[in-house]
């Protein structure tokens, strides 16, 4: 990690201007959450594996910045030359480089890697000191990474319209009905996901996203994708030329957004797919090119006449969040098939903990009948998840996992995101709770469930914060709410049943989930992080309701179903407003056992009751003898 420092501050030595510090954020090109190994420079300098953070280097300091989720993970994994900034309580990166590096100092930046919005909000940041962002030429990470994984070409596959719901007609049509409207002529869409679903095309460039590396321009006469072309097969290639969308290389995108600052790229194309609601009556009012801050690169940006620029959130964004009907009904049908493997994983995993460490197991609360075992019986974290990764890819229509599972016992479980590696995992343990957060990609939906149990006797502490999760986790997925009510409004649900003891939990409790797309999806949120005021909660959105606890050292809670937003069915419209609620759409059990019932309500135990029954009858067809046994003991009725 040293050489690796020191060779990056040589390329800084050298470069023109000299660099003062070097930025190395964790997205790539697209600005994405999850990336392709290629493109891990930031932890390829830092050593730190979790999906957030951005590192600084400067002449003599190496920082990283993360968020509350990776705290735990950031200070085992740092080397004592990097100092860990916690966003949330430590100064931002560019307020600490504002306030600490020197007058005129230049920071260096790839431009392809960082967004419009925060190259913005630097520089306005640096201005006091007449500090100045500087864009490499190339990424000077990727010349010291001797090593770097090379490109691969994965095949573009297209998206059927029986898992779509929607052709690209009709969403090019609406797009280019809202690009009009914004008195724009033409959008760069950067996201992935977001080009994936416009165009009805997956692909595999990003482990667990099945998304292509791709950029899209639409104008209001024509489409490009830029892609590899050594990805496009001949019949993907024509069913897109089809809807009027013409095949560019991934590198083209560059010379091709000047073209549309000028206005000549619609006359550079061959295609113009007058028959696929491109909008005739152009005018020169449409002179805009849209232009998402978020996730388009400053690259890009930077080649066009910011006068010329409307900055807003891609419209795509929203559109792919409203889910249409054939996604709605995909999203549940996998669902149901994803609970069906967390149980049968559950089952296995009962006997297993009794059979080898004479657990008391998942219903009882004994002790542990300490049981001498063979070293090659022993369970780990990773072995256990690669099992209930077994059990999902026996289901329809699945294509992998939708993130690195959490799979997580004791003290471990306490890190929010815990990524277990086979060298350095912990062995299953009978006395501690054991966490799994986990989900799956399938052709009809993208899941994300999250289960807390524990195989011997738990402790009242334990007990006491398992069911305070739980009754935020049911108080939230209960919730009816005003429409035009946002994700922020509704976080506090959640956490009160916390507050009460003075517990609470470091990250978000809900994100919206693809339809075999990315596992997080927005732009809508259940935060306590102010931007999860931009976007009111809508019907057909998904979310999920993840409340959590986590006592460093020791152990963590978390609970998380999918939840589907729908239309209210209340006595009174105050205002005419219409009012929301939610249905869940995950089905697996709680653990009747880790619950202290004298803190819940008769609601909340009906509820529970409620839930479980659906459980048994939407996973009985999928349980064999033996599994039914299990799931029916599971989710017994608690009430009086």
């Amino acid at each position: 990690m040293a050489d690796i420092l020191a060779s990056l501050r040589s390329s800084m030595a050298s470069h023109s201007p000299p660099l003062d510090a070097l930025v190395v954020p964790s997205e790539d090109y697209h600005q994405s959450e999850y990336v392709s190994a290629r493109d891990k420079r930031r932890q390829f300098v830092s050593g730190f594996t979790g999906s957030a953070g951005l590192a600084l280097i400067t002449k003599n300091e190496a920082r990283l910045w993360t968020d509350g989720r990776y705290f735990l993970q950031a200070m085992q994994q740092l080397s004592d030359q990097w100092k860990l900034m916690r966003i949330g309580e430590d100064p931002s990166v560019d307020a600490w480089i504002s306030d600490n590096l020197q007058r005129e100092a230049a920071i260096g930046i790839d431009p392809w890697c960082v967004s419009v919005d925060t190259a913005q909000r630097w520089e306005r940041a640096f201005e006091k000191k007449k500090q100045k962002l500087v864009q490499t030429s190339t990424n000077l990470v990727d010349e010291v990474w001797k090593n770097r994984p090379p490109a691969e070409i994965n095949p573009v596959v297209d998206h059927p319209l029986e898992f779509a719901g929607r052709s690209v007609a009709e969403k090019l049509k609406d797009l280019r009905v809202k690009i009009a409207n914004e008195k724009a002529r033409g959008i760069i869409i950067a996201a992935l996901d977001e080009v994936a679903w416009l165009y009805n095309i997956r692909g595999s460039d990003v482990s667990y996203s099945p998304v292509v590396h791709a950029f899209a321009i639409v104008t209001l006469n024509s489409a490009f994708l830029y892609v590899d072309k050594r990805k496009v097969s001949s019949k993907v290639s024509s069913s897109l030329l089809e809807n009027g969308i013409e095949v560019r290389e991934y590198g083209a995108v560059s010379s091709d957004v000047a073209m549309l600052a000028s206005n000549q790229l619609d006359q550079a194309t061959g295609v113009i797919s007058s028959q696929n609601g491109v909008c005739e009556n152009v005018t020169s009012d449409n002179y805009l090119i849209w232009v998402d801050p978020a996730s388009c690169c400053y690259a890009l940006f930077s080649k066009l006449d910011a006068n010329m620029v409307l900055l807003q959130q891609s419209p795509l964004a929203l559109a792919k969040a409203l889910k249409n009907p054939v996604e709605l009904e995909g999203l549940k049908n996998a669902h149901i098939r994803d609970g069906a493997a967390v149980v049968q994983f559950l089952v296995w995993l009962d006997k297993q903990m009794q059979d080898i460490y004479g657990a008391s197991g998942y219903f009882l609360e004994g002790e542990v009948a300490n049981k001498k075992r063979l070293e090659t019986t022993k369970l780990t974290e990773v072995t256990v998840s690669d099992k209930l990764e077994g059990f999902r890819a026996s289901k329809e229509h699945f294509r992998g996992l939708s993130f690195p599972t959490i799979s997580s016992v004791g003290p471990n479980a306490a890190i929010i995101h815990y990524s277990p590696q086979a060298e350095t995992c912990a062995e299953l343990d009978p006395n501690s709770i054991y966490l799994f957060d986990s989900g799956g990609q399938y052709l009809d939906g993208t899941t994300d469930i999250t289960r807390t149990v524990h195989f011997g006797k738990p402790s009242a502490h334990e007990k006491a914060c398992y069911t305070s999760v739980l009754k935020g986790h049911i108080a939230l997925g209960n919730a009816r709410f005003p429409n035009g009510t946002n994700g922020y409004a509704l976080d506090i649900l959640a956490r009160l049943p916390l507050w009460r003891y003075g517990l609470d939990y470091r990250h978000g409790t809900g994100h919206g989930i693809g339809s075999y797309l990315n596992v997080h999806e927005g732009p809508h949120q259940i935060s306590f992080r102010p931007h999860a005021r931009n976007v009111p909660l809508q019907v057909s959105m998904t979310v999920t309701d993840e409340p959590g606890y986590y006592e460093d050292g020791s152990f963590g809670v978390r609970l998380e179903n999918v939840l589907v937003i729908k239309e209210a069915d209340t006595e009174f419209n105050f205002g005419g407003k219409g009012y929301l609620s939610f249905d869940h759409i995950t089905w697996a059990p709680y653990q009747i056992k880790l619950i202290d019932f004298s803190l819940l309500t008769p609601e909340e135990i009906q509820w529970l009751d409620t839930y479980h029954s659906k459980c048994r009858e939407i996973l009985a067809p999928y349980m064999d003898k033996n599994e039914m046994q299990w799931l029916k003991k599971a989710t017994e009725t608690v009430s009086a």
